[in-house]
Formats: structure tokens, C-alpha cells, sequence
């Protein structure tokens, strides 16, 4: 990334000051109301929505987010800092939020580093008022789509040896346990997209006083190293739906791995579809046995 996407509590209680600062809530919109930082829109569909990457599904998710964050008052003059409680509690909802925007070529985009967690951590205040934007509607940019990956994509990246697949799921998701976080039997599938790699996203972020917070640029790059990935490996991720691989997209980009991909459709697309290959079982050989001496 050219420039950082993170900002602290105090980055944003300062940007507050200036009216070209949107801030977008992605929680549920019990917690929103309960109290959030003040003149937040409330956007939970950013974590809600189920994508597909059919060019039907693309076209309906374009349009629904363009709407939404055009009604929150984005139109492409203003930075839009979104937030979910903590790293670690809203699978990535704020990083997906994040994606979305930045598929979509808004220029101006960053996350609240430790949510809304850190931001009362930090002492600073909330609110329970509920604004009300002007509508505003931004220009979609179809040359920043490039930041995921259709499910055609996704084929031609399973068959690419040079590109590495990384699996962000849940180890329960990983080993064949479990089909998704909403249930194990929620797809009809469970498993792994073959060739994939895993690291689950938690591995991204250590804790700190204020919540959960991304691990410095060398410890992500040392995770990475452990499944085969330098700066310079292309990289698609997926996971059930791109909110958790969302979060490891950031973290990536934000430790200097160049070429980062995701496939928002993720594993609630690919299992669906009977006729794509998927691994099952456990990810790892059987051990041979050892010849008697």
C-alpha cells in the first residue's frame, strides 16, 4: 500500500474536526445503538451480505454497496474510516468493508485500528445520537475491481502452482469439521479448496491493552513464510465469505506483500457447486508406516 490504511483512536478523534470524515459503523445495529463513535453511520450489511461472483452476483453487489455508501455520505471527497468492535470479534467485518470500498475505487479509505474496543479503551467518548447524511452518490472505478477475484478467476488460480491459494478460515472450517461459522452443516460441503494453504486469521493480530491488534510487518511476514509466501508471492485468499480473509488482506497489503487477491464468493460459493473439485478430510498425509528393521 502506498499509504497506511490503519489509523489509531487519536488519528480519528482528530479527523473528527473535519467535516470530509465519514465514519461507518459495521456492527449490528443493537450494538450501534447501545453507543458509537460520534457521527458513525451504522452499515451492517458490509458484514451481512452474501456475495456470489457471478457477473449477476457482481453487478448486484456493486450497485447495493455504491447506494449504501453514497447514502452514508461518500462521494469521493471524503475519507471513510470504518470500525467493528474489535479485530478479532467481528470476523473482519470493518477489513470487508474496507475491500468493498476499495473495489469499487473509492480513493479514500481507512480502518479504525482496534475498533471500537480501542476507541473507549482510549477514554474518548461515544454516543447513542444517530446522524443524518446528505446523500451523496461517487463514481465506481471499474479498474480497482482487480482486488477480487470471480469465481472463473478462482479456477485459473487453482491451477496456477505459481499462485499461492491461503485458506484464513476457522480450524474447525479447515480440517473438514465444520462447513462455515453459522453452523457445520450450513453448506452442503465441507473441506478445502485444493492446493490451498492456511493460516487461520487470528495468527494475524496479538493482543494488546486495548483489544487485538495487527502484529508488526516482520511477525506477519514470518507467518507468511511459514506456508511458502515472500513480499513478492501472488496471493489469493479466501474464506467462508471475505470478511475474515478481508482481515488478512490488510494485514498482508500493510506488511508489503504486493500482489494480494481475495476471492469474496470463498468457500460459500465454491461448495455449493457440485462440480468443483474440493479436498476432504484431514490436510495432511497419512504417515507411512516405517519398514521393520
Amino acid at each position: 500500500m502506498t499509504e497506511k490504511v490503519l489509523v489509531t483512536p487519536a488519528e480519528l478523534s482528530e479527523m473528527l474536526a473535519s467535516p470530509t470524515t465519514v465514519v461507518i459503523d459495521t456492527r449490528n445495529p443493537e450494538a450501534y445503538a447501545a453507543g458509537h463513535v460520534p457521527g458513525a453511520v451504522n452499515i451492517h450489511e458490509i458484514f451481512t451480505y452474501l456475495a456470489t461472483s457471478t457477473p449477476e452476483g457482481v453487478k448486484e453487489m456493486s450497485e447495493k454497496f455504491a447506494a449504501a455508501f453514497g447514502a452514508a455520505g461518500l462521494s469521493g471527497e471524503e475519507t471513510a474510516v470504518i470500525y467493528e468492535q474489535s479485530m478479532n470479534t467481528g470476523f473482519g467485518q470493518s477489513c470487508r468493508g474496507y475491500v468493498l470500498l476499495t473495489y469499487l475505487g473509492y480513493p479514500k479509505v481507512k480502518i479504525l485500528h482496534g475498533g471500537y474496543a480501542a476507541w473507549t479503551a482510549a477514554g474518548l467518548p461515544s454516543t447513542t445520537d444517530v446522524p443524518t447524511p446528505t446523500p451523496k452518490t461517487f463514481a465506481v472505478d471499474p479498474e480497482a475491481a482487480s482486488i477480487l477475484v470471480d469465481l472463473e478467476s478462482m479456477k485459473a488460480a487453482v491451477a496456477d502452482q505459481s499462485k499461492v491459494k491461503l485458506d484464513t478460515r476457522d480450524v474447525d472450517e479447515w480440517i473438514g469439521e465444520s462447513s462455515s461459522p453459522y453452523g457445520k452443516d450450513f453448506c452442503p460441503r465441507k473441506g478445502r479448496i485444493p492446493g490451498a494453504v492456511w493460516i487461520e486469521w487470528y495468527r494475524m493480530m496479538k493482543p494488546s491493552a486495548a483489544g487485538p491488534m495487527f502484529k508488526s510487518s516482520a511477525e506477519i511476514l514470518a507467518e507468511c513464510a511459514s506456508v511458502g509466501i515472500t513480499p513478492d508471492t501472488p496471493v489469493v485468499l479466501y474464506c467462508f465469505k471475505g470478511a475474515r480473509a478481508s482481515n488478512t488482506l490488510v494485514a498482508l497489503k500493510e506488511a508489503g506483500i504486493k500482489d494480494v487477491s481475495l476471492y469474496f464468493g470463498s468457500w460459500n460459493e465454491w461448495s455449493r457447486d457440485p462440480s468443483l473439485p474440493i479436498e476432504e478430510g484431514a490436510p495432511y498425509a497419512a504417515p507411512s508406516l516405517m519398514a521393520a528393521e
